[in-house]
């Protein structure tokens, strides 16, 4: 965890460095000490919505027989993200890495905000877009409370400074141990434009006052509009 971070407040912490610029990024510390009781704890994904077994794999062939391609966008700074399926609407805020390597996190008193780590991979272009949130702050639950509800399958829409949105499909819904945490799974390359949402989960550690993990949501480009 990020030991200078106060507890309750939600912040993203590094878990690892890797080549190019693959981060790896994880959500920590968040329920606040005397709200850890009485806050209904965030949804987890069930084992139906990981990755099959045979097919544990964000990035498979990038096009399959009779499947036409999709067009690949070019980079553009993603401002809004939408979920239908759990009410998500949120703006979104570039994150950078700070001195000490570990990414900055969206500010604590606004809930509703999601944040993109702007040294990576644009949503819709080529390779792995990070998105990352709160799952809630002193305040309640926050922007990402409800990614452990999502299904395969389900939408998400990326607004861009361009005026297109990248149209995703979610492929699976996992949740790691953070001693676990996969992170070439989650952070390598890809051959197609994929996207990763990524907040705390895995259970809440109240001594520590912390969550013991992460849910993260695949999805891939499937689609844009203007």
């Amino acid at each position: 965890m990020d030991h200078n971070a106060p507890a309750g407040s939600g912040l993203l912490r590094r878990i690892a460095l890797t080549v190019l610029t693959t981060v790896a990024v994880s959500v920590g510390i968040t329920l606040i000490s005397n709200g850890a009781q009485s806050q209904t704890p965030p949804p987890q994904p069930g084992a139906a919505q990981a990755f099959a077994a045979q097919d544990d794999t964000p990035n498979p062939t990038p096009t399959r027989p009779g499947v036409p391609a999709i067009t690949v966008l070019p980079p553009s700074v993603p401002t809004e993200v939408r979920i239908p399926s759990i009410r998500l609407d949120a703006p979104v805020t570039g994150l950078d890495l700070r001195q000490d390597g570990h990414l900055d996190a969206p500010p604590d008193d606004e809930r509703n905000l999601a944040g993109w780590y702007r040294g990576g991979t644009a949503p819709g272009a080529v390779g792995t877009a990070i998105l990352a949130g709160h799952v809630d702050t002193r305040q309640g639950s926050a922007v990402f409370y409800n990614l452990g509800a999502l299904k395969k399958g389900a939408a998400v829409e990326v607004d861009r400074q361009d005026g297109r949105t990248a149209l995703f499909t979610i492929d699976a819904i996992e949740v790691y141990a953070a001693k676990d945490f996969p992170n070439n799974k989650v952070y390598g390359p890809a051959s197609r434009p994929e996207l990763r949402l990524i907040t705390c989960g895995g259970g809440f550690d109240k001594k520590r006052q912390q969550y013991l993990g992460n849910v993260v949501v695949y999805a891939h480009l499937t689609g844009a509009r203007l």
